[in-house]
């Protein structure tokens, strides 16, 4: 079967497939739920957030993804991480302009749901492949330290990190704030630790 179009070029192709791809994602998406459907409520029992917020952050993830990669010029000079937490919304990576990085703020501050933004963009070429695969040890590391720490729920902790600035979001009390901040600030390749937490307090 022929799909006759007016897209012409390779990228609109591509960004065609995208978004011909998202019913049909979703759909299996749907399939796949029925049958880890206990793994996903274990996870969803564990997580402090309402199942509402829990699809809220998903869906503010994709659409500030897919608005940076139809803006040909922040796409091109940029490597930008779009993180939701309740609401809460992590920007990390790097941007070549101040203009860019506000351009990226205005594309993510009107996306619904989006309650406060931190745009912690810098201001540089987008960061080498070591330097990410550093941030992801690091990420893991953390992730794995918190969980066999046994008095947090790692359900309750995301770990963001971006040139060994690691970024603590979450929903917590004080004292696992504080637990959780020392664990991150004696890991190894950790610059600075930036709480981004909400607490329960």
């Amino acid at each position: 079967m022929a799909i006759h179009t007016n897209l012409g070029t390779p990228m609109s192709i591509s960004k065609f497939a995208l978004v011909t791809l998202i019913p049909f994602l979703l759909l299996q998406g749907c399939a796949t739920a029925i049958i880890t459907g206990a793994a996903t409520g274990v996870t969803l029992a564990h997580d402090r957030r309402t199942t509402g917020a829990v699809i809220d952050d998903q869906g503010i993830e994709f659409k500030a993804a897919l608005a940076i990669f139809n803006n040909k010029d922040i796409y091109e000079q940029s490597h930008i991480n779009v993180t939701s937490y309740n609401g809460i919304i992590l920007v990390t990576g790097e941007t070549l302009t101040e203009q860019l990085k506000q351009q990226v703020y205005d594309i993510v501050r009107v996306i619904p749901k989006a309650r406060t933004i931190h745009n912690e963009l810098i201001i540089a070429a987008p960061s080498s492949l070591p330097s990410r695969s550093s941030d992801a040890w690091i990420t893991s590391k953390i992730k794995a330290k918190i969980t066999s720490d046994r008095q947090i729920d790692p359900f309750y902790i995301k770990v963001v990190t971006e040139h060994g600035i690691v970024y603590l979001m979450g929903i917590v009390n004080q004292t696992e704030s504080a637990r959780v901040v020392n664990i991150t600030s004696n890991s190894a390749g950790v610059q600075r630790v930036v709480k981004i937490f909400e607490y329960l307090d």
